[in-house]
Parts: C-alpha cells; structure tokens; sequence
C-alpha cells in the first residue's frame, strides 16, 4: 500500500465515491431475469479503480469493515432506486458479519431504509480471509436467515472456498467459479467435475449459479450439460451496468415439454365431478362421501369458479367422536375445506402440469382442480391418472425415438407434420444435414462424430424450443424442424451463427490451425475437408396449403441437395412458397 493509495481510501470512504454496477443473473428455465450481483469500482481516475485493489488497500490499512458496509449500503440504496427487479445478491465479507453487523443489524436497518423487503436480498459471502471460527458463522448465518435474508456461497473451487464452507453453512446458492465454467465446451473433465456438483447441489436442496458465462458455446453446452443448472451469469448476457437491463434481450434454451409431440393436456385426465357451493351443509356432503365410497376429493365452486376442495380423509375425520354430528350441523362446508389446492388450466401440457404438482411443496397433491380458459371448474384430475398418462407417452416416445439423440424418429416427424398440415396450421419445414461430416467420421472416429451429432441435437432442440416448434432426428446427421412462420428465418440464422462457432472446438489443434483435415482415399489420393458446417433446406408451408406430410419429406430431400451446393453454412429456402432470397450464405 503506497501513500497514495491510502490517501485515495480514506477520501473515498469519507466522501463515498463509489460507482455501484449491477449484472444480471438470469434464469434459463423461466427465460426471464433471476435477479442481479450489486458490484463496486472505485473513482474512475484513482489507483483505486479495481474492485481487487480497493479491498487489498483496505484490508491493508484496517479499514475493510468500513468499507464493506459502505458498500453494502450504497448498492442497496441503487438497487432500490433503479426498482430493478427479482433478487438482490449483495457481496458481503464474512469478518463484517462477525465483527459488527451480526451485532448491531446494520444491513437490516440499511434494507428498511430502502424499503426493500428482506426476502429480496441474499447475502452473499465473499472472501478475502479465510474462516476460522465455524460455529461462530453458522450463528451469523441462521441470524441472516431469521430476518428474512436468503445465502449465497461465492466463488466455489476459488481462494479460501472449500465444500467444507458448503457443508457447514448449508447456502441456498452456490456460485461456481469461473474457472470451471471456461472453455467446458472443449473439457470434458470440467464437465464432469459440474456434474458431481450439480448431484450435490440437488441432495443439499441448494440452486447452483454458474458464473463467468463469456460465450456462446459455454452457454450452450452448460445447457445440454444438465437441465437442472438454470442459473447462469456473466458478459454472454450482460456485462456489468451503472443502468442494467430490465429484461432479456435473447431467447435461451429451455426443457422442451414432453407432451409437444404428444398434445395431451391436462383435460385428457379430468374427470366431471360435481362440485359444491360454499353454503352446502357440512352434513349433506359427509353423507355423499358415505354413499359414494370412490369419491376421493371435491370442489367448492362459487359463482362457476372453484375457491377451495375438500379431501375425503382429512374431512372424515371431522366425524371420530359421538358429538361430531351435533358439532357440525349447522356449519357449511366452506368452513371445513382446504382453501390450498392446486389449479390447472385444461389446456396445460401434462408435463407442464407434473412441474406445478412438483413444485407445490405446502399443497396436498394427490387431487387437484382443471378448469376452463374463464377459470371456470370443469372437473377434477388425480396424480394417479397423470402419471398414467406420462407414462404411456413417454413409453411411446422412447419406442419411436432415435437411440443416439433421444429425439423422435421417422414414424413421430411424419405424426407431428401430418397433424400441422391437417389442423391448416402454417409451418416452416426444414431439413438439417451436416456437411463434411464423413470424414471427420473417418479421421475421429464414431466416438468423436457421435459426439458432434449430440452436440447438433442439443443446438437444434435450443433454438426450436426459443420459438416453439418440433424437432425429430431422421437419422446420421439428418434432422427435421418444425418452425412457426414468424420465426423460421431467425431460428435457422442462429442455427448456422452457433455451428460456426463451434465447429472448429471439434477438432484437434493442428486441424483447427489448418481449418480443416485431410483424408486419403483408397486409391491414396489426398483431399481437404474444411470444418464440418451445416446445410439447412426450408419448405414454408401457408395454412392455406395442401400437401401430404410424405411429399413435404420428398420435396425436402430435393431441396437439402440444393443447400448442399452452397459451400459452408448455408440456409436455402424454396422459392415458390417463399418470396424472400432462395439461398442466404450464413
């Protein structure tokens, strides 16, 4: 620490210049903004300017806490004023914790002073010094905790972070480093160190963030790493801001529901039941459900719409003693039922509708209630039927789909292409096939082209999904997609955007400083093949169009031959349905 810098410390402390900047951290499974990561930068033109720095001085010079809490308060004030939206993860030193603020409540009376709501704001632990004192901290924590405040462990696998930290002060988040998140496109052993992460992350009931997300092909392959790691941050979807963005600006992939190629919604499973209305005597439905002993659970609707359920077992259980009758005879039914239940719309995919019944936690599953566009009740559905269901999709699915990819085959792509064109639903058709794939089958190796083919899929499925489509492997390294007509050119752009950047992360150094390989024939001629890239051959298809699903899959086939001709990337598209350009070179 020179003198100049401890000159700089103290005049920014007494006079708190500090720069507050926020990055977002989204949410890929909600495609939405999760919340943001307050960080700080001294004065522009001072020595002070890193984050690094600052600390370092300040830790030097004894002045840590206080700049700490300096800015803690400044980025809850900004986050406040800006009225930036979802969570707040607030950078805090654990020796702060420790020596004054587990104490004297300062970052509460800073969150009440902003009006923030406590639950609005994770706490989260980053280090400049080890911890010493386990217990001492576990205390600190549980005190953040009972004041609303939820906890984040920084920079896993970095510094002073250790599972031990993970282990002993049970977090609700955990960052992981940066390290581990660059260049997982081209490590497998970062992949699998994430995965082992991930399975404990899932076992302790703790979200992972991963942090540091700089490229596209990072993103995308932490997204076909593992659905479960939704939780991403860093300069691929924003960098950090004075003013940072509201919303996302870009589509991210997302789990493709189940039930998109099967259309079965939850009013596949609702069975009419007549429902109650809130004054119905307590009385008159115990006698229903001694008549109607199948009768497992049912709706209280008021005005058409269903405001409560009541649930055989636990109502029964009003009449175990002699004096029940006498207690209930003149209560109504409202007074006893479960004002928490479950309800769905008829229109949900089943898939959809399995997440809402895993993700109600506080609400008795096993019945719940369906209900039309005007929330008006329409019957009941049961977890048993559901499951049912899933079940006989999915055992469908996997007779039907493609071994290596998972994704539907033949018989599903012709299904789901017949059903577009007989509901009059206009449809963009397009067949993708890789281009140089055989010899870098040949010079790799099945293994490695098996590799490529999955990583395609995974490309493919991201940018249908982003769109809402259908995606069905052919077979090799052909695929079908099914794009709606306002969004097909996009969809493909990024498809041909994406493979370009990753196609040369599948070859090996010397290739890639070649751009290509070079492969002998059996007559032991020598030719190049550049890096493999990807043709794409689009049919759109108006509503108004008449055709059978095995001439669209004939007349594509023609068509892939001619997007082959274009060199590299290449998206062609069929002129007589189509009035744009026939061919855009990517």
């Amino acid at each position: 620490m020179t003198a100049q810098e401890a000159q700089w410390l103290n005049r920014i402390i007494h006079t708190e210049d500090l720069q507050v900047l926020f990055q977002p951290i989204v949410d890929a499974s909600q495609q939405a903004i999760y919340g943001y990561e307050a960080l700080v930068r001294g004065p522009r033109n001072s020595p002070l300017y890193s984050p690094l720095r600052l600390f370092e001085v300040a830790t030097q010079a004894g002045l840590l806490v206080e700049l700490d809490l300096l800015c803690r308060r400044l980025a809850i004030c900004r986050f406040a004023e800006l009225q930036l939206p979802g969570l707040l993860f607030l950078n805090v030193m654990p020796l702060t914790i420790l020596e004054r603020d587990f104490r004297e409540g300062l970052t509460l009376g800073f969150i009440r002073e902003s009006g923030l709501p406590p639950e609005r704001v994770v706490i989260e632990l980053t280090e400049h010094v080890p911890i010493h004192d386990y217990q001492l901290m576990r205390q600190a924590v549980d005190h953040y905790r009972q004041m609303g405040f939820q906890v984040a462990l920084d920079d896993l696998g970095a510094g002073h972070s250790s599972l031990r930290h993970w282990s002993e002060l049970r977090p609700d988040f955990v960052k992981l480093d940066r390290h581990f998140i660059s260049g997982i496109d081209q490590e497998p052993a970062k992949r699998e160190f994430l995965r082992s992460i991930l399975d404990v992350a899932r076992s302790l009931d703790c979200q992972l963030i991963a942090e540091g997300v700089e490229t596209a092909a990072e993103h995308l392959c932490l997204w076909e790493l593992d659905r479960g790691l939704a939780l991403l941050q860093g300069f691929y979807f924003a960098r950090p801001s004075t003013e940072p963005p509201l919303q996302l600006h870009m589509r991210l992939p997302a789990a493709k529901p189940l039930a998109s190629n099967a259309g079965r919604t939850a009013r596949s499973i609702c069975q009419a039941i007549d429902a109650v209305t809130p004054d119905c005597a307590v009385l008159t439905l115990a006698e229903r459900f001694r008549q109607q002993t199948s009768l497992r659970c049912v709706a209280v609707v008021d005005d058409g719409k269903p405001v409560a359920v009541v649930r055989r077992n636990a109502f029964l259980t009003l009449f175990t003693n002699p004096y029940s009758h006498a207690l209930y005879a003149k209560r109504c039914v409202l007074d006893v039922a479960d004002t928490k239940s479950l309800i769905t719309n008829a229109s949900t995919p089943l898939e959809i509708l399995s997440q809402q019944l895993t993700d109600s936690r506080d609400i008795e599953q096993e019945d719940f209630v369906i209900v039309d566009e005007n929330s008006h009740y329409l019957g009941m559905g049961n977890i048993v039927d559901l499951l049912r269901e899933i079940t006989a999709i999915q055992v469908r699915q996997a007779r039907h789909a493609n071994p290596l990819t998972g994704l539907p085959g033949n018989i599903l792509i012709n299904e789901t292409l017949g059903r577009y064109l007989n509901a009059g639903e206009g449809v963009a058709a397009a067949y993708v096939d890789l281009d140089n794939f055989k010899a870098f089958n040949d010079a790799y190796g099945y293994a490695r082209g098996d590799h490529m083919i999955i990583s395609l899929s995974r490309l493919l499925e991201a940018q249908v999904d982003s769109v809402g489509g259908f995606i069905g492997h052919i077979g090799g390294d052909d695929f079908m997609l099914l794009l709606p007509l306002a969004h097909w050119e996009k969809a493909c752009q990024q498809i041909l955007h994406h493979m370009e950047l990753m196609a040369p992360g599948f070859y090996e150094e010397d290739d890639r400083k070649r751009g290509g390989i070079h492969i002998e024939n059996r007559q032991g001629a020598t030719s190049f093949f550049p890096f493999v890239s990807v043709s794409i051959a689009v049919k759109p298809i108006p509503p108004t169009a008449d055709c059978k699903a095995l001439d669209v899959a004939a007349e594509l086939s023609e068509l892939k031959k001619q997007a082959k001709k274009i060199p590299g990337n290449s998206l062609f598209v069929e002129r007589r349905s189509y009035n744009a350009a026939a061919s855009l070179k990517a």
